[in-house]
């Protein structure tokens, strides 16, 4: 089991150090992350996401929606960045912090070429490691719109636990009001959920 550690202090939580692992490196997010991720979505890459996506397909419409994700409270970013060529292939995100309670949510956004790669196992590997094992935090869950088959699949993979949906939960800025699927894993689940994540990256090699 993964032993209780004290919480790291509530600022601690909300730092964006560079995240290094074998597929990808983490750093914070911000608009010069724009272009890349530009040039690499297409429509079914923003199409469900909870806050809506950038308002065109510009670099510059793509700045500006890293600009108000960077801006909500108790949210960080992470870009998601290739070893070796360095290419921004995604972000991931703690978008919600709650340190009072000891948890976080994470929720992750992936260009087209990323998908089905080992870039969202060792993304998720990243994230939670940093949110169990140096944070502190005692509960990670993630939230997921009813429609998005993909995310909804790669859930059930991970290993988390399906607690339940919160119906009509978020309203979309397209006034869709979505209903959502909680995921969790707490600590004593996360060494078999780490060990998974670890074994698919073994099998990439």
């Amino acid at each position: 089991m993964t032993p209780d550690i004290p919480a790291a202090p509530e600022a601690e939580w909300f730092q964006t150090p560079t995240l290094r692992g074998q597929v990808i490196f983490l750093e914070g997010l911000n608009e010069s992350h724009a272009a890349e991720m530009c040039a690499g979505a297409d429509d079914e890459t923003v199409r469900l996401l909870a806050r809506g996506g950038p308002s065109a397909p510009t670099t510059a419409a793509w700045a500006e929606y890293i600009g108000r994700l960077n801006a909500l409270p108790q949210r960080i970013n992470f870009a998601v960045r290739l070893v070796g060529s360095g290419l921004t292939v995604g972000r991931v995100s703690y978008s919600e912090i709650k340190w009072a309670d000891r948890w976080a949510e994470m929720g992750t956004m992936l260009l087209p070429a990323a998908q089905g790669t080992g870039v969202n196992p060792e993304a998720k590997l990243l994230l939670m490691a940093r949110a169990f094992e140096v944070l502190g935090a005692g509960r990670v869950h993630f939230k997921v719109d009813s429609r998005n088959a993909r995310s909804l699949r790669a859930m059930h993979k991970l290993g988390a636990v399906q607690e339940g949906t919160l119906r009509r939960y978020q309203v979309r800025p397209d006034g869709f009001a979505r209903d959502s699927v909680i995921f969790s894993v707490l600590r004593g689940e996360w060494p078999a959920v780490k060990a998974g994540l670890e074994a698919r990256l073994d099998t990439l090699e």
